[in-house]
């Protein structure tokens, strides 16, 4: 075991397949999903598989201020007790960085009697929730977020309202999401409508509409970019939480990188979350597509633009502007540590990234003896993903590790299972 972490690590090189069997942690996004639902369904509800890390507990800690037990009877599982209705919370909800869990709980405190602020850590405070504050508004909400990032007010009234609502869901589909969720407690049938067609990854909104479905809500599709949602509320429900598609990019990517295998104990077909997209993305590796379109598998943006570094094409991803509005700018993280790596590997072009792939990459820093510290920006899908570089080129040091416990807690454990050395640095 490798806690508690040290303030940075040092992979070494495992110069030979790295073989095994992981099981990736449960979905996060399906975790905060079933985590919400079950708080607004009527009595008690199991979910197993679920992830606990620091986004999740997050969500968890928020349900609990408002009235809702969640119960962890193990590992994998909460025991979600409510009846159906949130309670105005003592004071601020604080949710860190979670963007789901920020996103979809300002939605949901509108069915709250009273006021609630939604507020988060100093990266939350930059990341826009405007076009959610607007749509509620739109709804007769109360709901104002001054800086068009958190902290949002918003004056609950004990339901959700009923009519057509607009959003726009280019810069986030959780939005959408949040929208979606809440509907099912109006006080009539409520249409969810786009404005415009573009949305984030248009695959987190049927990951929101399974959920709903599982809890009891009646959704309809009327056209490809409207939902009419009944005032049903959800009932509760048990419910079996699939591994999460994102940790598994890791998993795809390292195996790859070192020529190894790796059985993750579920098919890649088996997933219903978009990023498992990125599966047969890998399998092409290191003869990866000219250009890669990343608009649908966001979260494994990172992932390849590591393994792109090693191809043996360069490659450019497109269709991740949203990306500059996650936990960090991921598009100028990403660029930034590839050339920490070697100048030049990565390049912005607007919003799309270039990287230069060296398939030698590897064997040209291999004699190197210097240590290359990435940092990480409090962005666990930076840590994890360029920790892969580790696998190739000695001297790859990881900044702030213990920021992968905000969704894949045992990740450093996961690397160290499958027989990667990991040394505590200095910073």
């Amino acid at each position: 075991m490798l806690t508690p972490l040290p303030p940075a690590l040092t992979i070494i090189p495992p110069n030979r397949p790295l073989m095994g069997r992981v099981s990736p942690p449960g979905s996060k996004s399906i975790t905060n999903r079933a985590l919400l639902l079950a708080a607004l369904a009527d009595g008690t509800s199991r979910l197993t598989g679920a992830l606990k890390s620091k986004d999740t507990t997050l969500m968890a800690a928020a349900l609990r201020q408002m009235g809702v037990r969640v119960d962890e009877p193990d590992a994998t599982s909460f025991v979600v007790t409510s009846t159906g209705r949130l309670q105005q919370p003592d004071g601020p909800l604080f949710l860190g960085n979670a963007g789901t869990a920020t996103r979809f709980l300002t939605a949901a405190v509108a069915t709250v009697h009273g006021e609630v602020i939604v507020d988060g850590d100093d990266e939350m405070r930059v990341r826009p929730i405007g076009p959610l504050v607007t749509a509620l508004q739109s709804l007769g909400i109360e709901a104002s977020a001054p800086t068009g990032c958190p902290p949002v007010t918003i004056a609950g009234r004990g339901s959700f309202g009923h009519g057509r609502v607009e959003i726009d869901g280019g810069l986030s589909s959780q939005y959408v999401s949040a929208l979606l969720m809440a509907a099912p407690l109006g006080e009539g049938p409520i249409e969810v409508a786009l404005a415009g067609s573009d949305i984030g990854a248009r695959g987190y909104v049927d990951l929101t509409l399974a959920a709903m479905r599982s809890f009891g809500a009646s959704v309809e599709q009327t056209d490809a970019g409207a939902w009419l949602v009944q005032p049903t509320g959800y009932r509760a429900t048990d419910l079996l939480i699939e591994p999460d598609a994102s940790a598994a990019t890791y998993l795809w990517g390292a195996a790859a990188l070192t020529g190894g295998s790796i059985d993750l104990g579920v098919a890649a077909d088996a997933f219903t979350q978009p990023d498992a997209a990125a599966q047969a993305v890998i399998a092409q590796f290191p003869d990866m597509a000219a250009v890669i379109d990343g608009s649908q598998m966001q979260d494994a943006v990172p992932t390849l633009a590591v393994l792109a570094a090693f191809n043996n094409t360069t490659v450019r991803f497109v269709g991740i502007a949203n990306l500059r509005v996650k936990e960090t700018d991921r598009i100028r993280a990403v660029a930034n540590e590839l050339n920490r790596i070697q100048p030049g590997l990565a390049t912005e072009e607007g919003d799309d990234l270039l990287v230069a792939s060296d398939p030698a990459l590897g064997d040209r820093l291999a004699g190197r003896s210097e240590l290359t510290h990435i940092e990480t920006y409090h962005d666990h899908r930076i840590a994890m993903s360029f920790a892969l570089a580790g696998l190739k080129i000695p001297g790859i040091t990881i900044l702030d590790p213990a920021c992968t416990g905000k969704t894949y807690p045992a990740y450093w454990d996961m690397l160290a299972g499958l027989g990667v050395a990991l040394k505590p640095a200095t910073v």
